[in-house]
């Protein structure tokens, strides 16, 4: 039972099954066999997208050293699509709509880089604390405010992401609960409106997914 609008993004709000947080491994079930016969339909979809994927991250990765993590950006572009891309079906839960997946994830990304260029390149570090051309009188204030700027880079990506997830499903949620004490007519045109939001969470997902991948890619070639 819904005892509220948000408990549909209780992990532990389901009366048919409790362990929701393994809807992230769902996309297994929903593969269709052809997927592994090479070449086949659904595997050059795939490969269509990573040939794609490949072609915008190497515009960002200005240093040859940067082009081995293109796949690890990759998989997390596909890891984030496919949550959200599961979050759109009835009675499975959105791991992306929860801070707890979501900020882990960001956290794990921005701490590899964070570390990395801190370790590696100590005074590209430093110096990028203080942009060229400050005045003398402000670089503790620009220190400041460029650290602080660094530190919340995590959070900013999570929260987007989420936001975004909860936004759309709240809004699909507050339309459907009306649909008992609607007239035929109204009841028509509430199912085509959302099959548009539907459309429109379906673009959501895959531009939330690009969004945090491409951060995440630009925070990299930062760091060499």
């Amino acid at each position: 039972m819904m005892m509220n609008l948000f408990s549909i993004f209780d992990p532990a709000s389901s009366e048919y099954f409790s362990l929701n947080w393994l809807s992230s491994i769902y996309v297994m079930m929903f593969i269709p066999v052809s997927y592994w016969f090479v070449p086949s339909r659904w595997s050059l979809i795939l490969i269509f997208l990573i040939e794609f994927l490949i072609k915008e991250f190497k515009v960002l990765l200005n240093k040859k050293l940067n082009l081995f993590n293109i796949m690890i950006f990759i998989s997390l572009f596909m890891v984030i699509f496919l949550n959200n891309f599961m979050g759109l079906f009835p009675y499975i839960f959105t791991p992306t709509s929860h801070l707890v997946s979501s900020l882990t994830l960001a956290l794990l990304v921005w701490f590899s880089i964070f570390l990395f260029s801190w370790l590696k390149n100590t005074n590209h570090s430093f110096i990028h604390l203080v942009p060229q051309g400050t005045p003398g009188i402000l670089m503790p204030f620009m220190v400041l405010v460029e650290s602080l700027s660094n530190v919340i880079r995590a959070g900013t990506l999570s929260v987007r992401l989420t936001a975004n997830m909860i936004a759309g499903h709240l809004l699909m949620t507050l339309i459907s609960s009306t649909g008992e004490s609607l007239s035929f007519i109204l009841l028509v045109f509430m199912l085509v409106v959302q099959s548009l939001l539907i459309t429109l969470e379906l673009s959501v997902s895959v531009i939330q997914a690009y969004v945090f991948s491409v951060l995440s890619t630009l925070y990299s070639a930062e760091s060499n």
